[in-house]
């Protein structure tokens, strides 16, 4: 079965030459490798950005051709003026997206996530769709790109970007393995990043609840000091706050240490 992808416009591929069974397994053992390392990594309980590199390195490992891979994403507040690339198993990866996404604005990269289909060059250098991008990866000595497309749902969350030197390295072959490898990939990633944002929210949770004690501990000072009550002693916080351009809950804080430091020297 064919897979459904954007090719180059008016390029005429050379026929793939027919793979033998052994490349053929050996091309499905890198795809279930990655696979299997995919599944793996999230349990596995590291950071986004390790979660990221890991997803790259398999992918590189998955798309037969690819010389290298970088992993892009989107900001769902920002869409897709958003993207950039997190990873890249190579420098000049690295380059690449970052002449695509923050220069150019044009690529096979933007094209998927656009289309939502998994998109293919084999001349970047005489490719119509993006002359801009296309003439300047060619001189960088990069002549083909398959982009993948991550997709939760209706959701597009990035792109895979695989990269050769080349022409037309990556044939219908390549973009079922690449396809098969992506989709697992894109769940991945997403849930990663649920996991960070929930981690995040709990730490600034965490943070918020701590502060408040701190200022509530504060109020309860100046009150003892003051026989006022507690809208007057968080009025006078506030105050202070303001006249010193510091932050409430810093205010707080030094209140605190130094009614704690008081209490330690009359203890001795």
């Amino acid at each position: 079965m064919l897979a459904d992808f954007d090719a180059q416009p008016g390029r005429v591929v050379p026929p793939s030459p027919d793979l033998s069974p052994t490349q053929r397994e050996a091309d499905e053992a890198e795809l279930y490798a990655g696979l299997r390392g995919v599944a793996g990594i999230v349990a596995g309980g590291g950071g986004a950005m390790d979660l990221l590199r890991d997803v790259a390195e398999f992918a590189a490992q998955a798309i037969p051709g690819a010389e290298g891979v970088g992993i892009a994403l989107i900001d769902p507040q920002h869409g897709l003026s958003s993207v950039r690339t997190w990873v890249a198993t190579a420098v000049l990866v690295q380059e690449i997206d970052t002449v695509q996404y923050s220069e150019l604005h044009e690529g096979p990269c933007i094209t998927c996530m656009e289309s939502r289909r998994p998109t293919v060059s084999g001349s970047l250098g005489s490719d119509s769709r993006w002359p801009h991008f296309g003439g300047r990866v060619a001189r960088m000595r990069m002549h083909s790109a398959l982009a993948l497309p991550l997709l939760v749902g209706d959701q597009v969350i990035g792109s895979i970007n695989a990269y050769a030197k080349s022409r037309d390295a990556f044939a219908d072959h390549a973009v079922q393995l690449g396809s098969q490898f992506a989709k697992p990939a894109a769940v991945s990633i997403y849930n990663a990043q649920l996991l960070a944002t929930a981690h995040e929210q709990t730490l600034r949770l965490q943070r918020a609840l701590d502060s408040r004690s701190v200022i509530d501990q504060a109020v309860g000072i100046i009150r003892s000091r003051t026989g006022g009550n507690a809208d007057d002693a968080f009025e006078r916080l506030t105050q202070i706050s303001q006249s010193e351009n510091v932050k409430l809950h810093t205010v707080a804080e030094r209140l605190v240490d130094e009614a704690a430091r008081r209490a330690r020297a009359r203890h001795r």
